[in-house]
């Protein structure tokens, strides 16, 4: 399904990112493998080629800006274009808030955020003129819903999430749609949270068909896809109908009173861009007059 296209994934040396390379390949697109060191990166690609596939390895920290344009500059040498980019590069500092350094924080956020911004920013022109592209962010559960010791991962987690929101947005008339994977897995990032069976039952081969759907030409965009064990299901980033409790001096005693209508879901929506949220408060406050 994949034939004739060319795909980078990030992180790929091993774990999810080598599960992702191996699947994309089978589907049969060309894999660029990048990893922080040069024998993980080749390890894996020469996996590829020796099932059939071709790929490419490729050694830079996704935090590396001028890295990661000679990364991509070797991958359009190579093949011309660039149809596909995985952004599964990771790394954990788990810790709980209170006993985590702002050193861990940045780093985390470094790596998962700006390691996808700067792997994003290096292949969206190409795509822009070509008029294709496909990106995938690797969000997790616990940045949309959170995790105990993992403030720093968790908010680079959700912060990839808005990345998503406003690329895919930019994106769409350049025929660049842009979606977040959030997989579980059993990979050195999970190792010691999970018991033997659930890790398991949660090999990451058994998430990478998800990219399929985020890949292909009839890719949606802005969905976030959760994976893990076989088992897939989307998340939605949503809004309530809320309540207009107007402006008088006791407008903060009114959002307390009417906190169970204001969240109430039965009339939530998934906006199609952050501005449904002023447009639906204007809309309010006039009705009113």
């Amino acid at each position: 399904m994949l034939e004739g296209k060319t795909a980078i994934v990030t992180g790929a040396g091993g774990g999810l990112g080598r599960a992702h390379a191996l699947y994309l390949a089978s589907k049969g697109a060309k894999i660029l493998v990048n990893d922080v060191t040069v024998d993980a990166a080749e390890r894996i690609a020469q996996e590829v080629r020796d099932s059939g596939g071709t790929a490419l390895a490729y050694a830079a920290s996704v935090t590396d800006d001028a890295a990661i344009e000679a990364m991509v500059s070797t991958a359009l040498q190579a093949w011309g274009h660039i149809d596909i980019l995985v952004n599964n590069a990771g790394i954990l500092r788990d810790k709980s808030f209170a006993k985590m350094t702002i050193a861990d924080f940045r780093t985390v956020v470094d790596v998962h955020l700006m390691g996808a911004a700067i792997c994003s920013k290096a292949v969206w022109e190409p795509m822009r003129q070509r008029g294709f592209g496909r990106i995938v962010m690797t969000t997790s559960s616990s940045g949309l819903y959170g995790n105990f010791g993992q403030a720093n991962y968790g908010a680079a987690k959700m912060a990839l999430v808005g990345l998503m929101q406003t690329l895919a947005i930019e994106g769409e008339k350049y025929g660049i749609r842009v979606n977040c994977l959030a997989p579980t897995a059993a990979t050195g990032m999970t190792e010691g949270v999970l018991d033997a069976a659930s890790l398991k039952m949660l090999a990451p081969e058994r998430v990478s068909p998800a990219l399929l759907a985020l890949v292909g030409d009839d890719a949606p965009t802005r969905s976030i896809l959760c994976a893990g064990a076989g088992h897939f299901a989307a998340a939605n980033i949503t809004l309530t109908h809320g309540a207009y409790v107007g402006i008088a001096a006791n407008a903060g005693e009114q959002v307390v009173a009417r906190w169970d209508e204001i969240k109430d879901r039965d009339q939530e929506i998934v906006p199609t861009y952050g501005f449904v949220q002023a447009e639906r408060e204007v809309e309010a406050a006039k009705a009113v007059g």
